[in-house]
């Protein structure tokens, strides 16, 4: 449910929070690593661009959370599940990480969650 959930989310679609108060729009989705159809071998023989790409999303995510202190189990699940990047609303406000189970659902308004905006990772 969640992978599917992540695969019907496009940039610009509204986020909204456990209280249905818009709290910002998705900037950026990240589909999960974990494919049931895709066998260990195939990862092996993975594309030098792939690779590059998955480097440099590792080093921008090393990059978002080295300020926040942000423990490596978080992370490491935050590449295996996915995760959104929300663009937060406010002059001052930070964008935030929104994990797969963070997602209550998905429809044409936009994302809705089951936590509150303050639940969410922030990025430094």
């Amino acid at each position: 449910m969640h992978h599917t959930a992540l695969e019907r989310i496009h940039e610009g679609m509204k986020v909204f929070d456990v209280t249905n108060h818009e709290i910002g729009t998705v900037d950026w989705v990240k589909l999960s690593d974990e494919d049931p159809a895709t066998p260990e071998a195939e990862i092996a023989e993975a594309s030098e661009v792939e690779r590059e790409e998955d480097h440099s999303l590792m080093a921008d995510l090393a990059r978002a959370f080295r300020d926040d202190e942000l423990p490596d189990v978080i992370r490491e699940r935050m590449l295996r599940e996915g995760f959104i990047r929300m663009d937060a609303q406010g002059l001052f406000a930070r964008d935030r990480y929104v994990l797969p189970d963070q997602i209550a659902a998905v429809s044409e308004n936009g994302v809705m969650l089951n936590v509150s905006k303050d639940e969410l990772v922030k990025r430094p």
